[in-house]
């Protein structure tokens, strides 16, 4: 642990909030639809963005003077500093009013709701959990509820590396994977995939891009696929299973990292008014798991 664990003084965090502005840019959407290896035709301004493709927007903007060691920005601004070496995006729950239109400028407010500290199998927990609105105008376009969970990194870990990853990435595409009934979309993740998430999000988190900090520092056995790209992958599947109606709402909770060069795949299975979300790794266990939901 990097220090003592004050859960009050952690507390003081708690009704912070912060207020970031962007616009829901063409070029980003296409760039992050490239990524994902789907149609590039249908990104123009006022066309509706996919479900959680709002992530590449609004995020923080961190001069290097202000970036902590594991490349995140230094910890105790608008998020409390956790003493606690890990930290991974636990889950989310997405409320939709409408969806954010290309061109359209953005407004996202948070603020953080609670700071809470549990005992698990592997040590101490910290969940801090976060409320943003993202805003068009005047107009809440969504809510959502993030939770983000510190942890310590298992003493004595020295994991061996991860084979790299064999291309291609995208051994099924997302569009044709939704053609069928339940879906089924599988790829390898590598570090090009990850780079390019971590550039569209502006996201310096080390464990994403630095192999040597990965192992040697945190433990694990390869770069990690970050959570939010792995529920975007989940709810655009679904999206475009349910031929690509607005969504009212999503969930997700991960449950198991995910590293570069591991096959997974990525299923929706749809019951009526409601598709169910999976992210799996190659043995079937599951690494994410979501639901989506419409309005009847």
């Amino acid at each position: 642990m990097g220090g003592a664990l004050d859960i009050d003084h952690l507390r003081g965090w708690v009704g912070r909030s912060e207020t970031l502005h962007d616009r829901c840019d063409t070029a980003r959407v296409r760039q992050l639809a490239a990524t994902l290896d789907m149609d590039l035709a249908r990104w123009r301004d006022g066309a509706e963005l996919p479900p959680l493709w709002h992530w590449i927007f609004n995020t923080p903007v961190t001069p290097m003077d202000e970036v902590g060691p594991d490349g995140h920005v230094a910890r105790g601004g608008f998020l409390p500093p956790v003493p606690l070496p890990r930290r991974m995006w636990a889950g989310s729950r997405i409320e939709w009013r409408r969806m954010p239109r290309l061109g359209e400028p953005l407004r996202r407010e948070s603020r953080v709701e609670s700071v809470e500290m549990k005992q698990g199998r592997s040590g101490t927990l910290v969940f801090v959990s976060v409320l943003h609105e993202l805003r068009s105008a005047d107009a809440i376009l969504l809510t959502e509820g993030q939770d983000i969970v510190y942890r310590d990194a298992p003493a004595g870990a020295h994991p061996s590396p991860n084979p790299p990853a064999v291309p291609p990435v995208w051994r099924d595409s997302l569009e044709s994977a939704a053609a069928g009934g339940p879906a089924r979309c599988t790829l390898v993740p590598d570090d090009v995939l990850l780079f390019r998430y971590s550039a569209l999000t502006f996201n310096s988190h080390r464990i994403h891009y630095d192999r040597r900090h990965c192992l040697e520092t945190e433990g694990y056995p390869g770069l990690v696929v970050h959570g939010p790209l792995l529920a975007t992958l989940m709810a655009t599947l679904a999206w475009l299973q349910a031929g690509r109606r607005t969504p009212r709402r999503f969930a997700f909770r991960a449950q198991l990292p995910v590293f570069d060069g591991e096959t997974i795949g990525v299923h929706s299975a749809a019951e009526g008014h409601l598709a169910k979300t999976e992210v799996r790794k190659a043995d079937g266990t599951a690494a994410m798991a979501g639901e989506m939901s419409w309005e009847s």
